[in-house]
């Protein structure tokens, strides 16, 4: 906990920086990057506000996916120690800084998406049944199109992970997510042998 308290007052000393759609500035405020000369912005002063402002949208659905380019705008966050930014910050964006500071310490690991579905079972079984270019299908729709990470992992390889810190947005990605394996169902599905695919 203490490296990640580290991190973060070094990215404070440094100036502002942003996290997702997030904007952090020292004095400890965060507000959405569209807002960042808006004034007037409803203020929030505990880190627990950022667990309800992540989620809900603008038009009040509900977000499942905290990396999903739709925060909504129009609030300032207000804290007062780097233990309640990180607790705010992990409302915003689940275990963001903690693989951001592995994969600036060269300890990020990334797993192919073969790796993740090899360890489904039950209903989610049938998603290893997915082809290579269905799997590019719904990776471009779900994680290219649908979230702000960066994808750090491939399909079926293992690579060491060649990117700079430099050049991954602040949030990496190391693993598909709950959400991108049950998009992977019903492409499985299809690939399931006549007598299976009717159950």
């Amino acid at each position: 906990m203490s490296a990640i308290r580290d991190f973060l007052q070094r990215r404070l000393d440094a100036g502002e920086w942003s996290i997702g759609q997030v904007l952090v500035r020292p004095g400890i405020t965060l507000r959405h990057v569209a807002d960042a000369s808006r004034p007037g912005l409803e203020n929030f002063t505990r880190p627990e506000d950022a667990r309800e402002l992540a989620k809900y949208d603008a038009a009040g659905s509900y977000r499942p996916l905290k990396t999903a380019p739709n925060l909504r705008t129009g609030w300032l966050l207000t804290l007062s120690t780097i233990d309640e930014l990180r607790l705010a910050l992990d409302f915003l964006y689940p275990a963001a800084i903690g693989t951001r500071l592995a994969l600036e310490r060269g300890e990020l690991v990334a797993f192919p998406l073969r790796a993740t579905l090899g360890r489904q079972t039950g209903m989610y079984r049938v998603a290893q049944l997915i082809t290579d270019e269905q799997a590019e299908e719904v990776i471009r729709e779900t994680c290219d199109e649908g979230c702000l990470r960066r994808r750090l992992w491939k399909i079926s390889t293992v690579d060491a992970i060649a990117a700079k810190p430099s050049d991954v947005p602040f949030v990496p990605c190391a693993e598909a997510c709950n959400l991108l394996v049950a998009a992977c169902r019903p492409m499985g599905k299809q690939n399931l042998p006549k007598t299976e695919a009717t159950t």
